[in-house]
């Protein structure tokens, strides 16, 4: 049988110190020089500044929304149901045969 490529244990070696020094080194952004701090006032206006630009849904959308979520959670329920009830039951005559035999 052949074997895959890379598959030879020097090939998982050299992936695996790969890796090991992939891990070990750290990421570029935690390499970059500290923020500086902002002035709370700064900060505050920024947030004002972000919270503005939030988009709400409307009632109609919210509520239209939740019933697709109800209906969905329904669908889900019948349909895991079914799958139970026909495992159990493919369970029970296997077991049915078994004992019989």
């Amino acid at each position: 049988m052949a074997r895959k490529p890379g598959a030879t244990p020097q090939a998982m070696r050299n992936r695996a110190a790969k890796t090991a020094a992939a891990m070990s080194s750290g990421s570029p952004l935690a390499d970059s020089a500290p923020k500086k701090k902002t002035p709370p006032g700064q900060f505050m206006r920024e947030v004002r500044a972000e919270a503005r630009k939030i988009t709400w849904t409307s009632r109609k959308e919210t509520w239209i929304t939740s019933v697709m979520v109800g209906i969905m959670v329904v669908l889900a329920a019948i349909f895991f149901f079914g799958v139970d009830f026909i495992i159990g039951w493919l369970m029970g005559l296997i077991l049915q045969l078994a004992n019989a035999g």
